[in-house]
């Protein structure tokens, strides 16, 4: 396997006060592939992504960006990275095309019309080259923050929550032109709390959570080890317990008594819930208990990432 383009070992950040925002991080990314990092709020997501752009100071730990010390030799590696931040941080009177090209020569590289241009229409913001950036939708102010990002043509660019506050038709469109970015050859790190972003468009998947990398994985093997079946049952008359009948099956009522819920299988034979599903309703009717109907599916990355961080937050409860 090829060398990394970024690869962080021992990643630790401590602020004033005590509060660890990362805690002993070891990640490595691949050239080209996009990667979501998926956390809750607090996890750690951004202290990450400013560690790595030279906006964190880090208590320890090294990280190694296209062979070179980001500690030691940060201006040939950085020059090599873009960031999208969170926030709508720009200068909101300047026009779209003078922004983008500052942009470019804050990077020490010359001016260049036409790849500015290039950038522009990639991200249909050329008609609004010469509008203020004010003026500008909240999804097309996005872009900009994109097209910023860039304007030095970065081998490695940050996302920090794209589509934030995009309505869901701007979301697509973004989705599109960050899967563009890709198929030209640009690593892309991206955290959000769209997680179906993620299930859509990552290659692989790392979830944080309190500053720790709890999982690193390909998006097929996280669905394949972790997955399950669920089978919501809607009875035709509520129960007041799960009968002795079905305790061989991994089933709990609902609180009102309504549904039985079925949750089971294994990740790594995707059958094998839907396989128990039907030997369950066979165990109903045998004994004697009615249902209206079944509403079964597969894991989603959602539910696989939900479940994971509340059994962690609950084990350190």
């Amino acid at each position: 396997m090829p060398d990394p383009i970024l690869s962080i070992k021992g990643l630790t950040k401590v602020y004033s006060g005590g509060v660890k925002a990362l805690d002993n991080v070891e990640l490595d990314i691949r050239k080209g592939e996009i990667f979501a990092l998926l956390g809750p709020n607090g996890a750690g997501k951004t202290t990450l992504i400013g560690a790595v752009c030279g906006l964190v100071r880090p208590t320890s730990g090294t990280m190694v960006a296209f062979g070179s010390d980001l500690a030691r030799d940060w201006r040939t590696a950085r020059a090599r990275i873009g960031l999208v931040p969170q926030e709508l941080s720009t200068d909101m009177f300047e026009t779209v095309f003078r922004a983008v090209a500052y942009s470019r020569g804050l990077f020490g590289l010359a001016p260049d019309k036409a790849r500015i241009e290039e950038i522009l229409r990639s991200l249909s913001l050329w008609e609004k080259k010469d509008s203020q950036i004010r003026e500008l939708s909240g999804g097309m102010k996005r872009r900009v923050l994109i097209a910023k990002a860039l304007a030095h043509e970065p081998d490695l660019l940050f996302l920090d929550e794209p589509t934030a506050g995009v309505d869901v038709e701007l979301r697509k469109g973004m989705w599109q032109q960050i899967g563009a970015l890709s198929e030209r050859g640009t690593t892309i790190i991206l955290t959000t709390h769209y997680i179906e972003e993620a299930e859509l468009m990552a290659d692989r998947v790392g979830i944080i959570l309190k500053g720790q990398i709890l999982m690193v994985d390909d998006k097929a093997s996280i669905m394949k080890q972790m997955g399950s079946t669920e089978a919501i049952i809607s009875l035709a008359q509520s129960l007041q317990a799960v009968p002795e009948s079905l305790s061989a099956y991994p089933v709990t009522l609902s609180e009102d008594g309504c549904s039985l819920i079925y949750r089971g299988g294994s990740g790594d034979d995707a059958s094998s819930g839907n396989v128990e599903v039907a030997s369950l309703t066979k165990a109903l009717i045998a004994a004697g208990i009615d249902y209206v109907g079944i509403d079964i599916h597969d894991s989603s990355l959602e539910d696989i990432f939900v479940d994971l961080v509340s059994e962690r937050e609950e084990g350190t409860a």
